[in-house]
């Protein structure tokens, strides 16, 4: 196996690492040096194969045990259950270390379970889909749902090392690769560092085919991305680190309209960026024919441009109100002042957002 590319997170536990490489899961070099005296791999059923890969590299290593939970992995209070059961049952202590392998959903869960069992112990995250390794892997945000909202209930608890295994894209569902690709290309949106928004649009044709160069840089620039706009705001005290979540705001009310089914998050985000180019447009901050190119590059993804229909503006403000980023009941916003520049702002025109609601963003077509 080829050397993997490392890059590096200050956060206020310390630095980790971010190991990028195909195989890596299999190798124990990556993993050992992270693990406590116990550990316990928590896995989604559906990456079974990859679970026996980590056991295999950690074999002889203390007390190691497996949890496959049910695939897709559901952030719920039951399924958080069901790993402190495991963990409570099989005596682990606050020196163990747990291993979330599988999606976003997965990492989120686990994360949380490490967050609070025994009041914090520590965990690795090793993403199986590109979604989870270009966003949720990434600055220690863990949570579970609730059936009023999604990631209601969370902790800031940062991962000890984050191992990216490429070969796991190999076997992804298309529908998990292009929901990944919806977050590859909020990055250029926010941070549009050397041209990335220019690099994932022209590379969108390489990137849906898999091409093994293209998807190393996406992964690698984006995590880049992540990276420092955590270590600028890791708990989200600036503003800064809100930026990341360009496009949620519309895109968590069609999952929770939705309830959460289906649709998958990058679907939703794509569709909330292109939401969110709309209203920069219509307020004056960002030219039209960027707006146009935004959604060019959402459709040229094969995501969805516009909300799901017979979403109205109603449901979006009701279910807006809940989001996270808001603050005294004040709905605030992730806007663009052009490609790579983005801002939070408070309390948006409600004239100009119902606008962009009504039309899904359609204006924006040009």
């Amino acid at each position: 196996m080829a050397a993997p590319v490392e890059l590096r997170v200050r956060a206020s536990g310390g630095e980790y690492p971010i190991y990028i490489g195909s195989g890596l899961l299999g190798e124990a070099d990556y993993l050992l040096p992270h693990l406590g005296a116990q550990a316990l791999l928590v896995a989604d059923a559906a990456v079974a194969d990859f679970a026996g890969a980590i056991e295999r590299a950690c074999s002889g290593r203390g007390q190691f045990g497996r949890l496959l939970l049910p695939s897709p992995v559901a952030k719920t209070a039951a399924s958080l259950e069901r790993i402190y059961t495991r963990l409570i049952e099989g005596g682990y202590s606050r020196d163990c270390t747990l291993i979330a392998l599988g999606g976003g959903s997965a990492g989120d869960l686990v994360g949380y379970a490490a967050a609070t069992y025994q009041r914090g112990v520590d965990f690795i995250q090793a993403p199986t889909t590109l979604l989870g390794q270009v966003d949720a892997s990434v600055g220690g945000k863990t949570a579970i749902d609730h059936p009023l909202g999604k990631n209601l209930i969370g902790a800031f608890h940062q991962p000890r090392a984050v191992l990216i295994d490429l070969a796991t894209l190999d076997s992804l569902p298309e529908r998990e690769l292009r929901a990944g690709l919806a977050e590859v290309l909020k990055y250029g949106l926010i941070a549009d560092a050397d041209g990335f928004f220019d690099w994932v649009q022209g590379r969108a044709r390489d990137l849906l085919g898999r091409d093994p160069g293209a998807l190393a840089e996406a992964v690698r620039r984006s995590c880049g991305i992540k990276a420092e706009i955590v270590q600028a705001d890791e708990r989200e005290q600036t503003g800064a680190r809100a930026l990341l979540n360009l496009g949620h705001t519309f895109g968590h009310a069609i999952e929770a309209w939705q309830g959460y089914g289906d649709w998958n998050h990058g679907e939703a985000v794509a569709a909330g960026l292109v939401m969110a180019a709309d209203f920069s447009w219509r307020s004056g901050r960002l030219g039209l024919d960027d707006a146009v190119r935004i959604r060019g590059a959402v459709e040229a993804l094969g995501l969805p441009s516009a909300p799901p229909a017979g979403m109205q503006p109603e449901d979006f403000l009701r279910l807006m109100g809940r989001d996270k980023k808001n603050r005294a009941g004040v709905l605030r916003l992730i806007v663009l002042n052009g490609i790579g520049r983005a801002e939070l702002i408070a309390d948006p025109d409600p004239d100009l957002l119902h606008q962009t609601l009504a039309a899904g963003g359609g204006l924006a077509r040009g």
